[in-house]
């Protein structure tokens, strides 16, 4: 669904109101019926009826009967309420076009009252494009029921919180500046994804500083769990950044391992197809990799890594995210 901020411009307080009545109801309700909506809006006798029909014509909220009649938050719906906290916390006075597109966020550009433009990234868990989360991630465990939106929310608080320590401890990443239901706001850094580039002038120097990162990481406690050529951002100077931070685990994990051989990985051979390096100098075929990427002495050893390994738990939880959140994402 297209974001349309226009339409946030003219709706009135009490419209504001009833969405964010539709959002206290679905804590415990799945559909929210309509009398409950009105109670928890607090408008005079058919206020919030009158209210939900302009929210059903903006597409902010769905209209559903299969159970019970009800209404549930539709993502437009959800980003408006997030935007319009940013706005009211004095962080953006625009949104402007999108400049991202990924198989869980939306990612645009915004403008803060100083005339600086950052990015904002709106968390989309659960979309069409993505219901294999349920099998591919172990988010939802035994559990039959679940609610997307508070999935993007915990997303959103963790990628702000992974975003905001590493940045505190020299990492290149944006800054995080704030976030909001499933929404985080951050400076935008100049670049390009890695893998729209095609020629690099040095891609040994770039190669040796995105396998530092990988190896920084984990020497601070943590496997970045997608670590390629699409989270990474290279500028004119061929200065690498990285973003997307809601999948991190921490070395401990069961799978951390193969996580990061993972990651090691997907450098290795990128790098390989994309501009015929590999560490050394020696010509290899991809053929000769797609099973064990790399032999030579040069490639990171996770074992020796996890044995002096720090943690950033303070940090994350002093950011906001704690092990209950992870506990909730993980289940």
């Amino acid at each position: 669904m297209k974001l349309d901020v226009n339409v946030l411009r003219y709706l009135s307080k009490d419209e504001f109101r009833v969405l964010t009545a539709v959002e206290m109801g679905m804590k415990n309700h799945e559909i929210v019926p309509a009398e409950l909506i009105d109670r928890i809006a607090g408008l005079k006798t058919g206020g919030a009826y009158k209210n939900i029909r302009t929210l059903l014509r903006h597409k902010l909220v769905h209209h559903d009967s299969t159970k019970y009649d009800g209404y549930r938050l539709t993502n437009l719906g959800y980003d408006f309420l997030a935007i319009k906290t940013m706005v009211n916390r004095g962080l953006i006075v625009g949104v402007g076009r999108q400049i991202g597109v990924g198989k869980e966020s939306d990612i645009f550009e915004v403008v803060a009252e100083d005339g600086q433009t950052l990015a904002l990234k709106l968390h989309r868990l659960g979309r069409t494009s993505f219901r294999a989360v349920k099998s591919k991630r172990d988010y939802l465990k035994h559990r039959s029921s679940f609610n997307w939106l508070y999935l993007s929310r915990l997303a959103a608080l963790k990628e702000f919180a992974f975003m905001k320590a590493l940045h505190e401890h020299g990492f290149p990443t944006p800054k995080a500046v704030d976030w909001n239901r499933h929404c985080v706001l951050m400076t935008l850094v100049p670049g390009y994804p890695l893998v729209q580039v095609k020629e690099l002038k040095n891609p040994a120097l770039v190669f040796d500083t995105v396998i530092s990162l990988i190896v920084r990481l984990a020497e601070h406690g943590l496997i970045h769990c997608d670590f390629n050529e699409f989270n990474l951002l290279i500028d004119d100077d061929e200065k690498v950044t990285m973003i997307d931070f809601p999948q991190m685990v921490s070395i401990s994990h069961r799978n951390a391992e193969s996580y990061f051989d993972r990651d090691v990985d997907c450098i290795y051979k990128f790098f390989l197809k994309r501009f015929n390096y590999v560490p050394g100098g020696n010509a290899r075929t991809l053929q000769g990799i797609d099973n064990n990427v790399d032999e030579d002495d040069t490639r990171p050893d996770f074992e020796n890594l996890a044995r002096t390994a720090g943690a950033l738990d303070k940090e994350l939880a002093a950011s906001g995210f704690t092990h209950q959140n992870q506990e909730d994402l993980d289940q």
